[in-house]
């Protein structure tokens, strides 16, 4: 099949298209710079130039292919409710062209719309929050699946490497700037994780075995202690690790205080069973500690 990938140079479609091709598949990219184009076609990808705010190049690459992945999101998450915005209306755009037809399209969300129930890790299946401006896309894909189109959702946890962890590399550089390594509290709060190569796996499944309406989660460690994350960049970095109140976490975070401060567990059993997918890559805290924290965090 021809596959049209939005955020073909990002860090999750460098480690899916490969498993794309080798699968036996073609891929049409999506860059919006000319670097991107040539890293593109080096990896045997056709180029399609354009952006997920150019809604006309998304219709076209969704138009050109047999089925659509979108990976793409802008992550300067100090603009997060804009960029939800545009993501809602990539979503859109992408979801009428494929409306009528059986092919497959698959959208990413995020662990962290989903909702804890009691402290236990969310699920699949489970409600959603309503403060997350992320919700919108979820809502559009379920609407657009309800008039037909063949959609499934991937929430993405912390997605690693000992290059990138999702949203760790903020908190590193918050740690760096401040020479010392905080969480908030008694650091009980959780993040869910998983390596990128099992992301990568879990996506290609995703797609080749599209359910309409299918929520799975790309989760392997269901909830890593912001405690422990401090204490990994604490080592890596050599600075203190401290404890710090919620009411400091805005001070201290900025505008990832509301991120640092939730716990936000996550289960993928039912994602897990129904893609007979089973995560065997490392932990989060291992990518930590093999980091070079020389490099800059992003």
């Amino acid at each position: 099949m021809r596959i049209f990938v939005t955020g073909a140079t990002g860090f999750i479609g460098s480690a899916l298209i490969p498993k794309l091709i080798e699968a036996g598949h073609s891929v049409l990219g999506l860059t919006r710079s000319e670097p991107g184009a040539e890293a593109l076609r080096a990896a045997g990808v056709d180029v399609l130039h354009g952006n997920i705010e150019d809604l006309d190049s998304l219709r076209e690459g969704a138009s050109k292919a047999d089925g659509t992945i979108h990976l793409a999101f802008n992550h300067d998450f100090s603009q997060f409710q804009k960029n939800c915005e545009d993501d809602h209306k990539a979503i859109l755009a992408m979801g009428e062209v494929l409306l009528g037809s059986s092919r497959p399209f698959v959208m990413t969300s995020g662990t962290a719309i989903a909702a804890n129930i009691d402290g236990k890790p969310s699920t699949e299946d489970g409600p959603t929050l309503s403060w997350n401006p992320r919700a919108a896309s979820e809502a559009a894909v379920k609407e657009l699946t309800a008039r037909g189109l063949n959609a499934t959702v991937v929430r993405l946890p912390q997605v690693h490497d000992t290059r990138k962890q999702g949203l760790v590399p903020y908190v590193t550089a918050v740690a760096r700037e401040k020479g010392v390594s905080a969480y908030i509290g008694d650091g009980s709060n959780r993040w869910p994780a998983a390596h990128i190569s099992d992301v990568a796996r879990l996506y290609h499944l995703a797609f080749e075995k599209a359910e309409p309406g299918a929520i799975f989660h790309a989760v392997d460690e269901e909830g890593v202690s912001m405690k422990a994350i401090a204490e990994a960049l604490g080592r890596g970095l050599k600075v203190p690790v401290i404890s710090i109140k919620p009411e400091e976490a805005d001070a201290h975070f900025g505008w990832l205080g509301r991120f640092a401060v939730h716990d936000m567990p996550s289960s993928s059993v039912l994602t897990q069973q129904n893609l007979n997918w089973t995560p065997t890559g490392p932990g989060l805290i291992t990518d930590l500690d093999g980091m070079d924290y020389t490099q800059p965090p992003f």
